[in-house]
């Protein structure tokens, strides 16, 4: 169980340094606030789509580049609830609305976590401890993933609408926050409560964790890694399908490769934050977001290499990152 008083909390602090020096910066509150709502906002997506994938890795010592195609495959799977239930969507109820994002949540995370099932079955299973194969064969099922999903949705862009009581914005004095923001931000707080529970309060959580700093100690206790494995690959994989219906609900339009697109800034997390390490991640991702959506609005230029040089400096600051946790 974990004591928050041996919670290193540096690592939010940055989190915290970065908004408040970014204040003065930016000069207008009401833009300050409008920036730092989208960044929050956009770093729960980036931790949705990332934290299972730092388990994964964390765990298993897999490197799945593929990992991205279950972000496509949950946005796509969501149209399937979204499109003949498009009248929830167009009306103007909080009720049904939510009702619409849940069910398509929960048929998006079921289909790529079946998925995730088959994929550690067939794909990654053969080749467990050999990094070089995991990326070669991982990313040949990238490829043919992408081309299934062209095949079966074509290879056109496809419109997402918003449901109606997520569209518009929240005023807040002179900002504007947008309501989607605000949805991503409470259910990506949601999320990593529940995996902050699930990790540091149940029994398979002190096992997963326990898995991620040492395996063998695992299996001499008399527990199947291989079992646990699965279940968080499979998890890994359910929450990269509920991060892509929310980056689907964000571009509101789907392209094949948008889960791909994703991959860079998900590594990036992951090292920033520390391998196997949920806490990192999350931190990690706020982090990224903040200072992509800052940088953005004060060195339009610098922004593209924003990210890269973020990692850098964390990692000369804490080679193993902000929370380290895996011995790799």
């Amino acid at each position: 169980m974990t004591d928050l008083k041996q919670i290193d909390w540096v690592p939010l602090g940055l989190i915290i340094g970065m908004a408040l020096l970014a204040l003065p910066l930016v000069g207008d509150p009401a833009a300050w606030l409008t920036l730092t709502a989208a960044g929050l906002a956009m770093g729960m997506m980036i931790f949705v789509m990332s934290s299972g994938l730092t388990l994964v890795f964390g765990l298993m010592d897999v490197i799945n580049f593929g990992h991205g195609v279950f972000i496509s495959i949950g946005a796509y799977v969501a149209l399937l609830v979204f499109v003949p239930l498009a009248a929830w969507g167009a009306a103007d109820s909080l009720v049904l609305n939510l009702s619409l994002v849940g069910l398509a949540i929960l048929v998006a995370t079921a289909a790529t976590g079946a998925l995730g099932y088959a994929f550690e079955r067939v794909v990654i299973r053969p080749v467990y401890g050999q990094h070089l194969k995991q990326i070669l064969i991982t990313t040949g099922g990238l490829i043919v993933a992408e081309q299934l999903i062209h095949a079966l949705w074509g290879a056109n862009p496809i419109p997402l609408r918003l449901p109606e009581t997520l569209r518009g914005s929240f005023l807040i004095g002179d900002a504007a926050v947008e309501r989607f923001r605000v949805f991503a931000i409470v259910l990506g707080l949601a999320v990593f409560a529940a995996m902050y529970i699930g990790l540091n309060r149940t029994r398979i959580g002190l096992l997963i964790r326990a898995g991620v700093e040492n395996r063998e100690m695992v299996e001499a206790l008399g527990y199947d890694i291989r079992k646990i494995f699965i279940g968080v690959f499979v998890a890994g994989s359910a929450l990269a399908g509920l991060g892509g219906v929310l980056w689907a609900l964000y571009r509101q339009i789907l392209v094949a490769s948008m889960g791909m697109e994703m991959m860079v800034l998900i590594f990036i997390a992951i090292i920033i934050g520390g391998l196997g390490s949920v806490g990192g991640c999350f931190a990690g991702s706020i982090l990224l977001a903040l200072l992509a959506n800052y940088t953005g609005f004060l060195m339009p230029k610098l922004a593209p290499v924003s990210n890269i040089l973020l990692m850098l400096a964390i990692l000369v600051w804490r080679p193993q990152g902000l929370y380290p946790v895996a011995k790799r």
